[in-house]
């Protein structure tokens, strides 16, 4: 409820039908640990609270795609960073670069040696259509192309240049699952996979439409 910006208290207690007292207890404890502020009445929430209500609802058994569907499309991009992050990528976000003659931006790169996903966020609501879906992976495999091909100048920029090499791989990551899960071989990962996806990346990153790029000296 918080999605379009301060609600009221009254408002939340209505919604989810408690009593007022385990309202006002929850809500102070919430506010105590900074999760959300509590002005009066009323409830506020920054972008970086409401992430953090979205890890806290998930850790105590939330359903990950009805978590994600209340976040805003900037909300859904900084849960698939908190992920990639979880497992040991560093993550570069909106990584601009210049590449085959234009200017490109990913939405999200994660770097764990050697490996580097290229994400593409989707925070799309409604069933995916055949052509759309083709379209997205297209374009991100433009964009994944151009910064392989501009990767060994952008090594420094990227903190890469003691990988010696880069696997890179092109992604989709998308709210609700697709009639497919692959695209010339690019996966198109429902964000409720994401984090079986990036757990089995590194058996599989060959078998997937990949890029391998030498960089500086290293190993």
């Amino acid at each position: 409820m918080t999605k379009e910006g301060p609600v009221q208290r009254d408002l939340i207690g209505r919604d989810v039908g408690i009593p007022t007292q385990v309202l006002n207890r929850v809500l102070r404890k919430l506010s105590g640990s900074g999760i959300i502020k509590l002005k009066g009445e009323v409830i506020e929430a920054s972008s970086d609270q409401r992430v953090g209500m979205a890890i806290r609802a998930l850790k105590f058994g939330a359903d990950f795609e009805g978590v994600c569907k209340a976040l805003g499309w900037v909300e859904f991009e900084n849960v698939a960073a908190l992920a990639l992050e979880a497992h040991d990528f560093e993550v570069r976000r909106h990584f601009r670069f210049k590449g085959a003659g234009r200017r490109w931006e990913m939405d999200l790169i994660g770097c764990r040696k050697p490996l580097m996903v290229c994400v593409d966020c989707k925070h799309w609501l409604h069933g995916w259509k055949t052509s759309a879906i083709k379209k997205t992976v297209e374009a991100q495999l433009m964009r994944t192309r151009a910064l392989a091909e501009s990767l060994p100048s952008l090594g420094e920029k990227l903190g890469l240049v003691q990988w010696g090499r880069a696997t890179i791989v092109p992604a989709v990551l998308a709210l609700v699952p697709g009639p497919f899960k692959f695209y010339n071989h690019v996966p198109i990962v429902p964000v409720l996979q994401l984090r079986d996806f990036l757990n089995e990346l590194p058996a599989h990153a060959t078998s997937l439409t990949h890029f391998t790029v030498r960089i500086g000296n290293g190993d």
